[in-house]
């Protein structure tokens, strides 16, 4: 049975990639170092705990496994964090991206899956968004994402490796059968964080901005189901290995929702007041971020079948309540 490398599969992503592609019939090997991804998520293939910085661990682990290709999604992800801390998120997203490449190279190892993230875009100058948009984050964290795509792209044009970008867009939900879901500490994503108000665990539920020129006042983001996103990383690996090509592709359904639209249907699930406290706007956020799904449907097909915001919600909903 093939092996397959997921670096960050302890994480939220990162441990659906690994259901999706066992379920698939492959062996996936979580490499993690438990920093911030939970071991309680590792539930199909084995753990080995290592940093992407460290290069003799992942010779260790390659050379243990012998993976057939890997799937990069280990990273530091937040936001307001990397401005804080912008040379801890270039060390561990661009020099673990490199070190993670040298390890590939040196064992002979030629796909590769790349966590990528729509921060590349900045503010965006159109909507929906396509990948040829101008690239000019606005924070490190989405600097960090475009540096590793430009790294790999240089190391695809070497012919020395062939791989596809997953401009992922708002990531939500939880597994369907509740076997993993989502644990961030802290939480600062809006589906979970309504839906820890109705639960009780939080007072009330920041709305960041009521003042935006977009029908309601407030931010519009483009969700996608975090099953449907590992669907497509395997689709992605598939493709890799059927076709030469390198791809960055956006991943969004192309359709966006309001914070107050989110908010009503988390109301309308739980039969649940949400109480809420606008604040003022966040430096920097973009009133709109919606993808345009074209590429990713021409090349995978359509995989968006849990993204419909009830079906993110509930599926969330009914995690948080199992989880309590």
């Amino acid at each position: 049975m093939d092996t397959v490398l997921i670096t960050g599969g302890a994480g939220f992503v990162g441990s659906h990639c690994c259901k999706a592609f066992a379920a698939a019939g492959l062996t996936p090997i979580t490499y993690d170092d438990l920093s911030r991804g939970k071991k309680q998520l590792v539930r199909w293939g084995p753990l080995e705990v290592g940093d992407i910085r460290d290069v003799t661990r992942l010779g260790e682990v390659f050379s243990k496994y012998s993976p057939v290709a890997v799937i990069h999604c280990a990273a530091l992800a937040y936001v307001g964090e990397s401005v804080e801390k912008p040379v801890d998120y270039y060390s561990v997203n661009v020099g673990g991206t490199i070190n993670l490449l040298e390890t590939m190279l040196s064992h002979s190892v030629q796909y590769l899956i790349f966590s990528s993230s729509c921060a590349i875009y900045g503010i965006p100058t159109k909507v929906p968004i396509f990948e040829d948009e101008m690239q000019v984050p606005i924070n490190p964290y989405g600097h960090s994402k475009l540096m590793g795509e430009q790294i790999i792209k240089d190391a695809a044009n070497a012919k020395r490796l062939r791989y596809i970008g997953l401009r992922f867009f708002n990531v939500s939900g939880c597994d369907p059968d509740r076997e993993i879901g989502e644990i961030h500490e802290p939480e600062t994503h809006i589906i979970p964080r309504a839906l820890m108000v109705a639960k009780g665990d939080l007072p009330f539920l920041e709305i960041l901005g009521d003042d935006y020129d977009t029908p309601d006042g407030t931010c519009i983001r483009d969700y996608i189901h975090v099953s449907d996103l590992a669907e497509f990383h395997l689709k992605a690996m598939m493709k890799l290995k059927d076709e030469k090509l390198n791809a960055c592709v956006n991943l969004g359904t192309g359709h966006g929702y309001s914070v107050k639209e989110v908010i009503q249907t988390a109301e309308k699930i739980t039969g649940r007041k949400i109480r809420v406290k606008v604040r003022e706007r966040r430096p920097g956020d973009p009133a709109i971020l919606v993808s345009d799904p074209a590429r990713a449907h021409a090349l995978f097909g359509n995989l968006f079948k849990r993204s419909d915001l009830s079906t993110i919600i509930e599926t969330q909903w009914s995690w948080i309540r199992s989880n309590s």
